[in-house]
């Protein structure tokens, strides 16, 4: 069978869908990706992809200059003659199903996360839902990251309910995420802040919190990894330069930094599919504290392998954090090995890998 993959970013599928591919390489059919081509297509291309170098503006919900990707897909389609596609994020989706419906062509589309774009009411989430009726109505799947994600398309009529399927996100690969050991227990108390410097993220709440902690325990530390946005480098300066934040900066191998930390903090109020950051930690034997917001709150049980938060609320914030620092060595490691044992049996990537293998089989 000819497989092509839609993605808007081929770092993307590198981090969170490489098995998927080579998992369809491995049973013989041909692979074709059309993506925005970086610095991974070498990978791809070795492992024995066809890559096809398909520009396109991620940002940004204009149908109409959005015309052009919808001819590239149509076109694509049209040569390559694929017996599926694979499609992910928003464009790809959208656009790439309305080009597999032309042509009659299976598709089995994941959805990622909502965006804000659905999630604000308004003009455009109107919009946005009108164009997932089009695009995904044909769909053969369409993968769901979480429920509420789910309930959300199904109750708005975005997708049919017979193509509907559940997934845990992209699940997380436990062979690269190894478990490691806890930090000694008379090493500084780290907590570590992995993403883009977004607002949505949560990055103001962990620069607050970050603020009153040290004021009271002012040997704890707070590392922030990720992109800096123009809007927080002024003010990430300052707080580097107060010593209230360490900043790595973009890292490409977050192991090691999740290895040395004692907690991940994700207090997210994103429209997440499922957060990666918050599986890798887990996989790794972390205890997280995250919001209760879909693609964060599925991952905790709270008080066992980490704590829920209020989004947007600073003082819970920083009232769970000393709740975390006032457990006892062996109550913080015993949550880190609740965490991976959490990831081991509802989050394995390979779960993942089976869910896209079985549609691909069912196509035969």
């Amino acid at each position: 069978m000819k497989v092509l993959v839609l993605s808007n970013f081929l770092i993307g599928l590198y981090s969170f869908r490489k098995e998927i591919v080579k998992a369809i390489l491995d049973q013989g059919h041909e692979v074709y990706i059309s993506a925005p081509v970086d610095e991974k297509n070498a990978y791809f291309e070795g492992i024995g992809c066809h890559l096809i170098d398909t520009q396109f503006n991620r940002k940004g919900m204009n149908p109409f200059k959005d015309l052009n990707l919808l001819l590239n897909y149509y076109l694509l389609i049209k040569r390559i003659k694929p017996n599926v596609v694979l499609s992910y994020t928003i464009k790809p989706n959208l656009y790439g199903g309305m080009a597999c419906q032309l042509h009659g062509v299976s598709q089995v589309a994941n959805i990622t996360g909502l965006g804000s774009a659905v999630e604000n009411p308004g003009w455009l989430q109107k919009l946005t839902v009108f164009l997932y009726k089009v695009g995904l109505r044909k769909a053969k799947t369409v993968f769901f990251q979480n429920t509420a994600n789910k309930e959300f398309g199904l109750q708005h009529g975005m997708v049919n309910k017979e193509s509907v399927k559940l997934i845990p996100g992209s699940g997380v690969n436990l062979q690269y995420h190894q478990f490691q050991e806890y930090p000694n227990i008379d090493k500084t108390i780290k907590f570590i802040f992995i993403s883009r410097l977004l607002k949505e993220k949560g990055i103001e709440e962990y620069f607050c919190a970050a603020e009153a902690i040290k004021a009271k325990y002012p040997s704890i530390e707070f590392h922030v990894v990720g992109w800096c946005e123009d809007a927080y480098a002024e003010k990430l300066k300052v707080l580097q330069n107060r010593g209230i934040i360490i900043y790595h900066g973009p890292v490409g191998d977050v192991r090691p930094l999740i290895g040395m930390s004692n907690c991940t903090v994700h207090p997210s109020y994103y429209p997440e599919g499922m957060s990666n950051v918050l599986l890798e930690s887990c996989a790794a034997g972390r205890p997280i504290i995250t919001t209760n917001r879909p693609g964060c709150g599925e991952i905790v049980e709270d008080g066992k392998n980490g704590f829920l938060v209020e989004a947007k609320n600073v003082d819970n914030l920083v009232e769970v954090i000393e709740r975390f620092l006032h457990l006892s060595y062996n109550q913080k490691k015993q949550m880190g090995v609740n965490a991976r044992s959490k990831v081991e049996n509802e989050f394995d990537r390979q779960i993942v890998v089976d869910a896209y293998l079985k549609e691909i089989a069912s196509i035969y």
